[in-house]
């Protein structure tokens, strides 16, 4: 997203990016019938201190007890309902090539309440296929398909230049959340919420990380080398 908070809820940015870690730690301490968890113990599985954990949770209401931490089927539920994905949310899909096939091919989305209602496309080789038991429309036919039966989220795996066609599209037609992969930054309301995924970017920055490593690493056989 572009900016700090997100358009939605007024929530900064880095609090949301950590909610998604809580549900996937919670999930796994409820899997293995862990009652209750500590602020501080929490924090550590996330690598972030006490504090943090109190105060990301503190914006949400009040979930813990003190000299007892958190009840993890509770907390759980709480920040399932946080994130939407105690209910179904109804997607579609626009852009059925490599990306958008693996996209749809991905089973996980469904055990978290997100299922991909529809796949659309524009090339005449892949319209008509069949991809997770769903067959690819052709994109002209996305406004009528959303008009009698609509959906929240919007999955826009297409090439840059149709991009910001599709998402307007979208938007016309009620959708109120795009997930974007295309390499541009969409222009959408006020009241559209959009998670741009740029796989390019996210690739520079593990090669930038990579490279400080390096550095570090020739930097501390220097001062040996100097010891």
């Amino acid at each position: 997203m572009s900016t700090e908070k997100t358009r939605c809820k007024g929530i900064p940015l880095t609090v949301v990016k950590r909610l998604p870690g809580y549900q996937r730690l919670l999930s796994d301490l409820a899997a293995k019938e862990v009652e209750r968890i500590s602020s501080r113990e929490l924090a550590a599985k996330m690598k972030i201190n006490a504090s943090q954990v109190r105060q990301d949770l503190s914006l949400f209401g009040s979930f813990g007890q003190q000299g007892y931490g958190y009840r993890v089927s509770y907390l759980l539920a709480e920040i399932n309902k946080i994130l939407g994905i105690n209910t179904e949310t109804k997607m579609v899909l626009v852009g059925a090539g490599h990306l958008g096939r693996a996209i749809a091919n991905y089973h996980n989305f469904a055990r978290r309440g997100f299922i991909i209602e529809a796949l659309f496309d524009q090339n005449p080789q892949v319209i008509g296929k069949t991809i997770n038991n769903l067959t690819v429309k052709d994109v002209r036919e996305l406004g009528a398909y959303l008009t009698t039966a609509p959906a929240e989220i919007g999955i826009i795996c297409t090439p840059a230049v149709v991009a910001q066609e599709i998402a307007d599209l979208l938007v016309r037609h009620g959708v109120k959340g795009i997930w974007n992969f295309a390499p541009v930054s969409l222009k959408v309301p006020a009241n559209v919420c959009v998670e741009h995924v740029h796989l390019g970017e996210s690739l520079m920055i593990l090669s930038f990380q990579l490279k400080q490593g390096e550095e570090a690493s020739k930097i501390q056989k220097k001062l040996q080398n100097n010891c």
